[in-house]
């Protein structure tokens, strides 16, 4: 990549209006419980990666859909103001905007989301979006969009020449040749079973470093396994697994944790570090958010992860 420019970073995937609560604790099936500071803040993985990724110095251009309601015009308002492209974030009238509706407890959280707008992206809009994904240094994909777009993504980034990173969340089962395609991925202790063929959890090192050596079996080139407060775990081009402990932070809300990772990520990517150094700037983004409420407003700035590496 020439240095003497900002890395070009596609995104395609999604764009949602968090609705967050917080809970004394988790409520049983069937039982109302009292919650407090309510908030609405941007969200959606997409979303919340291109953010992530603009604000920490990338240059960003998005593919997503959105409602033509007041939450999609305040989605593509906070994208833009982010410093992302968003000419490509199209609001429609035959959706809502996507929305996410999580409950935070004691800094960890659960989450149910209705795409919208989200699942009315197509392959044929990959396919219109391609000249951007060829002239992009790396291209993000997440699952909250149909799969079928997803392996688009993929197929058309392969034709180009383009690493492709692959943050598969929600947890999916994805195609052998999808995986194949796939340059970097970033899944949580789930996702990893899942793709690798694993029942059950990850519950120790061995499990984890089995699902990453089976992962680089079907071709993924680099496997990052983020572990929330156990760091992450990864293998790059199937050399044998590192691990890196979590930042020392005192969590608030973890809701875009593993955005702000994958974005992270691709920016360090871009700007030629070593997958020891990209992964070191990615967990120090990450742990930095993790301290703040909501997804999209707990995303730091470039200088914050500059002074906090430096320190």
């Amino acid at each position: 990549m020439d240095i003497d420019r900002l890395g070009r970073i596609a995104i395609v995937g999604s764009v949602n209006m968090d609705l967050v609560v917080h809970t004394p604790r988790v409520p049983k099936l069937g039982e109302t419980i009292i919650g407090s500071d309510f908030m609405t803040a941007p969200g959606g993985k997409g979303a919340n990666q291109a953010c992530a990724a603009a604000r920490l110095g990338g240059e960003v251009r998005m593919l997503a859909r959105v409602g033509a309601d007041a939450f999609g015009e305040q989605l593509r308002e906070h994208l833009s103001a982010s410093g992302v492209i968003v000419e490509d974030v199209v609001s429609i009238a035959e959706s809502p905007s996507g929305i996410a509706m999580i409950v935070v407890h004691q800094g960890d959280n659960f989450i149910v989301i209705d795409p919208g707008a989200n699942h009315c992206l197509t392959p044929d809009d990959v396919r219109d979006f391609g000249t951007h994904i060829a002239d992009s240094d790396i291209v993000l994909v997440q699952l909250e969009v149909p799969l079928d777009v997803v392996a688009e993504v993929v197929r058309v980034a392969g034709e180009a020449g383009t690493p492709v990173l692959l943050n598969p969340a929600p947890a999916a089962e994805l195609s052998r040749e999808t995986l194949a395609g796939v340059s970097y991925l970033t899944p949580n202790e789930g996702e990893a079973a899942l793709l690798a063929g694993i029942e059950g959890e990850l519950s120790d090192a061995e499990s984890v470093d089995s699902a990453i050596r089976s992962l680089s079996a079907l071709g993924v080139g680099t496997v990052c396994v983020t572990l929330g407060g156990d760091g992450v775990a990864y293998s790059d081009a199937g050399a044998p697994v590192r691990r890196r402990p979590a930042p020392p932070v005192e969590p608030v809300d973890t809701t875009a944790a593993g955005d702000v990772f994958s974005g992270a990520l691709a920016v360090a990517l871009t700007e030629g570090r070593s997958m020891e150094d990209a992964v070191t700037f990615a967990q120090t983004a990450s742990g930095i958010s993790v301290t703040r409420p909501g997804a999209g407003p707990s995303i730091p700035s470039r200088d914050e992860v500059d002074e906090r590496l430096s320190s």
